[in-house]
């Protein structure tokens, strides 16, 4: 017996430091930041310029502004977890094509934004302040929030604060809880530092609601959008995607044909 508990105990305190260290180390777990030099020249066919934000603590977030011939409005658009604006980019064509501009934001610590994410509440309101510098040129009447992966809980939460015209979500999580206790059945809820609790905001969002999801997920499972879809209004909807998995659904043509009638 004293053998069995000197195990239990050893086991025990290994899962207690491995549950501190996701604790503490958890942005270089969610968070897989491209840096990019100042001056870094961007190639992308059509019209963009580059975009400032100061936040409230002085950082300065960078983002790129396409510009669509004869613009219906603005694609508002928050990316996923890695790369930077000089891979995100290329996503802006298939909104550009259909006549609208769109603004992709670089988050802290990516591409030629300064800083680190340290916080939910910071990640929160570095995209508010994005959006909200836009108002001026782009009224919300005319406005497209469009979170992919990552980004969807930031959007959800987002689209809940303002009124945009349309919420779109390319493969969102229920919660970035629910997540990990998919992926992580171990790991406990509570130490989350991101809930990023989509299905808790979805409902306080006023505008119209559209989910993508690919059926072969294998980074957000697909049950996510099931779950989220019964929290959404009677005039949303989930299109599932068949075959599609977590990347490239930019590019798949099913997405392509329903977004066409979205935003025609």
């Amino acid at each position: 017996m004293k053998i069995v508990a000197i195990v239990f105990g050893v086991v025990f305190m290994l899962y207690a430091v491995l549950c501190g260290a996701l604790y503490i180390k958890q942005e270089s777990l969610l968070f897989f930041p491209y840096r990019l030099p100042v001056g870094y020249q961007f190639q992308f066919p059509g019209q963009f310029e580059e975009r400032w934000t100061t936040t409230t603590d002085g950082t300065r977030l960078h983002g790129l502004l396409f510009k669509a011939p004869n613009s219906k409005g603005l694609v508002f658009y928050l990316h996923g977890n890695g790369g930077a604006l000089n891979t995100w980019g290329d996503a802006a064509a298939t909104y550009t094509k259909l006549h609208y501009d769109v603004f992709l934001l670089d988050y802290r610590g990516y591409g030629k934004s300064g800083g680190k994410i340290t916080s939910q509440a910071q990640l929160l309101n570095d995209v508010l302040m994005g959006y909200r510098q836009l108002l001026p040129e782009y009224p919300e009447s005319r406005t497209v929030i469009l979170g992919y992966s990552v980004g969807t809980g930031p959007a959800t939460w987002l689209a809940a604060q303002q009124n945009p015209k349309l919420l779109i979500l390319q493969a969102p999580y229920f919660s970035m809880r629910d997540l990990a206790t998919h992926l992580y059945p171990v790991v406990p809820g509570f130490l989350i530092r991101y809930p990023l609790p989509t299905n808790e905001l979805i409902g306080q969002v006023r505008a119209p609601i559209v989910l993508f999801h690919g059926d072969r997920d294998e980074v957000i499972y697909a049950g996510s959008s099931l779950k989220l879809k019964a929290l959404l209004k009677p005039s949303d909807k989930l299109i599932v995607l068949p075959d599609a998995g977590h990347n490239g659904m930019t590019d798949n043509p099913q997405y392509q044909r329903e977004l066409a009638k979205l935003l025609q």
